[in-house]
């Protein structure tokens, strides 16, 4: 997968402020507040930051954690997992490998078949329902 890379000016001309917080500075999403975290439409969830299908919404389960969760991206080359200690706890960051966006968490809690949970903000993604992809 080709890379995508654009300059800081070029990225905020192209995210929301909040977007860009979450993206390109790792923040995260307040929880609960996500559009996506109670969505449960028929479709796929992109980067919102280049458009790279990150995950299925066959494979998004239901939470407590007010988060979009998923137990796998729909492919190994998708998503990264990365070390993150930034918030004093240990922990795995989630991020599109295609143009390095913070996109979540990780975690070892997941249902079957992964035994894991991406947890995901919803300003990190864009979704489209199946049949309307490009």
């Amino acid at each position: 997968m080709d890379r995508f890379t654009l300059s800081e000016t070029e990225w905020r001309k192209r995210l929301s402020p909040d977007q860009y917080g979450v993206l390109r500075e790792g923040a995260n999403e307040a929880p609960f507040t996500g559009r996506y975290d109670n969505n449960r439409s028929d479709g796929l969830y992109r980067c919102a930051g280049c458009a790279t299908p990150l995950f299925d919404s066959a494979d998004k389960f239901e939470t407590e954690f007010g988060y979009a969760c998923f137990t796998q991206p729909i492919g190994a080359d998708r998503v990264g997992a990365h070390g993150d200690a930034g918030s004093g706890a240990k922990r795995i960051e989630a991020r599109c490998t295609r143009c390095d966006g913070h996109l979540g968490h990780v975690f070892d809690d997941g249902p079957p078949p992964t035994g894991l949970r991406y947890a995901i903000n919803s300003l990190s993604l864009d979704f489209r329902a199946r049949g309307t992809e490009d």
